[in-house]
């Protein structure tokens, strides 16, 4: 009885390992096909089916029914922020000015950084246009807070003073949406040109 079934299988040897084969190719193609790899630009977010699971330098399977993946860019964007003319700021002196400035940010690299970026950014993060939206205002009154509790000379000499206390003044709110201030950059800051003053 052994032998014959030692027979049989012998006889069929040539159709197990090619039923072996193409069990090994159909893995290795959905493989292929479903898994996922971050990048350093890019990493992920993965929910459904397992939990969450944040990926920022490896890779993940993630098949598209059960999973869901929201990509975060962790890339530095520049965000810039001007008021000028008749949206000029004004001084603690009474002085309307022009200020260009332009705020770096970028998502927090650890995984709790990503995992709030993912929550309340989504895929936004890979426009810096919707996060331009998204944080124009915090910056603007940033800026026009610190403005208004400084002189224009003040400005001039104190930059550094400027950048830090707008620093801090966004700094909650980048944090809730998981990302980091990088630096500030004062591009430019003059007196507006008198035509745009208001003469009351």
């Amino acid at each position: 009885m052994f032998d014959s079934l030692l027979e049989i299988i012998i006889e069929n040897m040539g159709n197990l390992v090619l039923i072996f084969l193409v069990l090994l190719l159909i893995l290795i193609i959905l493989f292929s096909k479903f898994y996922q790899r971050s990048s350093k630009d890019v990493a992920f977010v993965r929910t459904g089916m397992g939990g969450e699971r944040i990926v920022l330098t490896s890779g993940a399977m993630a098949i598209p029914i059960i999973h869901q993946v929201t990509p975060v860019n962790m890339n530095t964007l520049r965000l810039n922020v001007e008021r000028s003319n008749d949206k000029g700021l004004i001084t603690s002196d009474k002085m309307r000015i022009d200020i260009q400035a332009a705020f770096y940010v970028r998502v927090k690299g650890d995984k709790d950084g990503v995992a709030l970026a993912a929550q309340t950014l989504g895929a936004r993060t890979l426009n810096p246009q919707s996060i331009q939206e998204l944080l124009e205002g915090k910056f603007v009154d940033a800026i026009r807070t610190v403005v208004a509790s400084m002189t224009l000379e003040e400005l001039h000499s104190e930059a550094k003073d400027f950048t830090d206390r707008a620093a801090k003044l966004v700094d909650d709110v980048l944090t809730k949406n998981g990302l980091e201030l990088e630096s500030i950059s004062l591009s430019s800051m003059d007196q507006t040109d008198k035509q745009y003053l208001d003469p009351s």
